[in-house]
């Protein structure tokens, strides 16, 4: 799969955005290397709580080392959110024939429902818009509703369902038309 992603493009300054009350502002910035352990942290913290839930070599993937992560980074681009200097959502993000697929999302349970994901996806769109691209997509799994509300909320139309696409687990796919 080619990737037409170009890092000078798209670097973003960190966007801050007010997030619930009492939770203090979220800043959404590009991520270093030196950001890949908290990342990875992160990605920990999410997929645990779903470790009876999905298979094994599904876990294996969203729940990458940092060597992994690493060399997942490529062609990726990804942007954290932080509150109070600490890693809470990851967005990641791929350019591929003029449409952009949001790869990874990814928001820390404690800090759910706070905006997070919708400032992710939000600054996802923005960079994809930057970028030229004619869409963006994303393919969540199925049996987390929370995704497809997130997404339908910020104006994404259901574009399918693939059952069994990922280990067995069914996707859902979302699009959104850019201008």
């Amino acid at each position: 799969m080619g990737t037409e992603s170009t890092p000078e493009r798209g670097n973003h300054r960190p966007a801050e955005r007010e997030g619930a009350p009492g939770t203090g502002l979220l800043a959404v910035e590009r991520i270093a290397h030196h950001d890949i352990p908290s990342v990875c942290a992160l990605y920990k913290r999410v997929w645990d709580p779903h470790r009876s839930e999905l298979p094994p070599e599904l876990l294996k993937t969203l729940e990458p080392t940092p060597l992994e992560f690493t060399s997942e980074m490529e062609g990726v681009t990804y942007f954290a959110a932080r509150r109070d200097g600490r890693t809470v959502g990851v967005v990641g993000l791929e350019m591929a024939h003029g449409s952009c697929h949001i790869v990874s999302l990814a928001v820390d349970p404690e800090a759910r429902r706070q905006g997070i994901g919708r400032a992710l996806v939000t600054t996802g769109i923005e960079w994809a818009k930057h970028n030229g691209a004619s869409s963006i997509w994303v393919d969540p799994l199925a049996k987390f509703e929370a995704a497809a509300k997130l997404l339908t909320g910020l104006g994404f139309q259901p574009a399918g369902l693939l059952h069994r696409r990922l280990y067995r687990e069914d996707v859902r796919y979302f699009e959104l038309l850019l201008p």
